[in-house]
């Protein structure tokens, strides 16, 4: 965000007297808007809390090796990545159910949640992109909802521009073929 703002919190956070005020201050600024890019992964409340939890003792114990070599929110935003798509590993390993009734708990989950907006194009963009595989999906919201340009991408993921471009256009796609079965009524 603000540069002056993230050199204030380093500078708390360098020295120890002052590190705790620091890191409460870098949660004030950035929590909100890491839930929200977790939150689109994970798709539920409690589970994106808990990434974000974990996401930041990461970020507690390690942000003494923060060279400044990116932004401060690209740091954090590819923890926060990292820790949400770990998760997602997890979840699916243990995962037994089939495919469809995967799907149709993202559904339920996603229309029995108070703060999903019961916007009926939103519900759909949602399960929409549960159907995506991980990469395009995580491509997806941090281009389509976050306007995130694909050089900040490429850092954050550690992939090559021009893959990006093909995983956002293969999960656009995808998208649209949803939405038009939705429309005719094959889904």
């Amino acid at each position: 965000m603000n540069n002056k703002t993230d050199e204030h919190i380093l500078t708390l956070l360098q020295a120890s007297s002052t590190a705790e005020r620091g890191f409460r201050l870098l949660m004030e600024q950035y929590q909100e808007q890491l839930y929200w890019v977790v939150r689109r992964m994970v798709n539920d409340h409690d589970d994106a809390n808990d990434v974000i939890q974990n996401a930041f003792i990461k970020v507690y114990r390690s942000i003494q090796s923060f060279e400044g070599k990116s932004k401060l929110y690209t740091w954090l935003y590819r923890i926060a990545t990292n820790e949400a798509i770990t998760f997602l590993n997890q979840k699916n390993r243990k995962a037994t159910t089939s495919i469809d009734n995967g799907e149709m708990s993202v559904a339920h989950t996603l229309e029995a949640d108070a703060s999903v907006d019961g916007d009926e194009l939103q519900i759909q963009l949602q399960k929409a992109l549960a159907l995506l595989p991980e990469k395009q999906r995580i491509v997806f919201n941090m281009r389509y909802f976050e306007e995130m340009p694909y050089e900040e991408m490429s850092k954050i993921l550690d992939t090559s521009v021009g893959a990006l471009k093909a995983s956002y256009h293969h999960a656009v796609k995808k998208v649209e073929n949803y939405f038009r079965e939705v429309e005719t009524g094959a889904l």
